[in-house]
């Protein structure tokens, strides 16, 4: 059975997370489904739970927790929420991690977590121009509704189908093979409803923020091609769906490059078209994508890299938080959509 090459889990470091810890996972369950409740319901939880994580005062900290519980208890799913999308049959969950207890609740989501997707669907008398599979960055959580619903929305606005995957976060705790396991999944299915979503099926894209974008990484690395889920685990039993490619026709990689130094094994692998945008203030972003950049380039693998002054690690999206955001690094995704629709027009699609 193969070995996890990262082996890095990133544990949860905020303050108050043990007291809080089981409501605050109830709130992220909330957080990771942004299309089925009400959003501004969501940033007035996400906005109480900031400030009662930050407070030091222990009385003051006591009535903020009271506010984040009524706001958390009053969210109701939409009347018109469209379904999850399970990624997998049940109990057939592809698994080599042992995860059986969350102690301390250090990880964000539960033992026996399901993967699944959410669809952000554009109208039916409007023509579609593509498709985007959006992973957050982190263990998802918060990050789900800046750069997967906020980041959709604009996506839908230029034509594309959106849908939010919430796989099982890379590192939190699982591993490579089991990440992008849920990712090659998910493009399986979505290629498989392509008449239903309205789409080409030579159109799907995958977007990764920070952590997600090592997610789509390990997906391609393992699952493009004619690789097999089964070659990482032996007892998973295939269905009609992993006779469908799960490889992605483009890979959008915003603040997610692969580590410095990572051995990548091309062999069996089809990269896709990348596009990559990182803030020039984010040295740790600045320095993988330059090792990522000279790796794709050896292997004649297409990609455009875009940086942006000023710019930190993250946020993508945040303008759905602070009506702001950075206009400057907000402009990746206009970028993102003419290089999706040049290398498409250049295939013939």
């Amino acid at each position: 059975m193969a070995v996890p090459k990262v082996a890095e889990i990133h544990y949860r470091k905020e303050p108050h997370r043990d007291e809080y810890g089981c409501e605050l996972n109830k709130a992220i369950s909330l957080y990771e489904e942004p299309t089925r409740y009400p959003v501004d319901q969501l940033i007035r939880l996400v906005n109480a739970q900031m400030a009662m994580m930050k407070e030091e005062d222990d009385a003051r900290r006591a009535e903020l927790h009271d506010t984040f519980m009524t706001i958390l208890n009053g969210i109701e799913v939409l009347p018109d929420a469209r379904d999850k999308v399970w990624l997998w049959p049940e109990g057939k969950v592809p698994t080599q991690t042992d995860y059986t207890e969350n102690h301390g609740y250090i990880f964000d989501h539960d033992p026996g977590y399901i993967p699944f997707y959410l669809e952000m669907l554009i109208e039916e008398d409007r023509e579609t121009i593509g498709s985007v599979i959006l992973i957050a960055g982190g263990s998802h959580g918060i990050g789900t509704i800046s750069e997967c619903y906020q980041i959709g929305r604009e996506f839908n606005e230029l034509g594309y189908q959106a849908f939010i995957l919430q796989c099982r976060p890379n590192n939190c705790p699982w591993n490579e093979y089991e990440v992008g396991a849920d990712v090659a999944r998910a493009i399986r299915i979505i290629r498989s409803r392509a008449e239903e979503y309205r789409i080409d099926s030579d159109r799907i894209a995958i977007a990764g923020f920070s952590n997600g974008g090592l997610t789509c990484d390990f997906a391609i690395e393992h699952y493009s091609g004619s690789q097999r889920v089964k070659t990482y685990f032996p007892d998973y039993e295939e269905d009609a769906l992993d006779e469908i490619s799960a490889t992605p026709d483009a890979f959008i990689c915003v603040y997610g490059t692969r580590y410095h130094g990572t051995l990548y094994d091309y062999t069996g692998v089809v990269y896709p078209p990348t596009f990559i945008a990182v803030g020039r203030e984010d040295t740790g972003a600045m320095k993988n994508m330059d090792y990522m950049t000279a790796s794709l380039k050896e292997q004649g693998i297409p990609f455009e890299v875009h940086t942006f002054a000023g710019h930190p690690h993250g946020f993508a999206g945040h303008k759905i938080f602070d009506g702001k955001g950075d206009p400057n690094f907000d402009l990746w995704l206009t970028h993102a959509h003419y290089f999706l629709q040049d290398i498409y027009r250049k295939r013939g699609k």
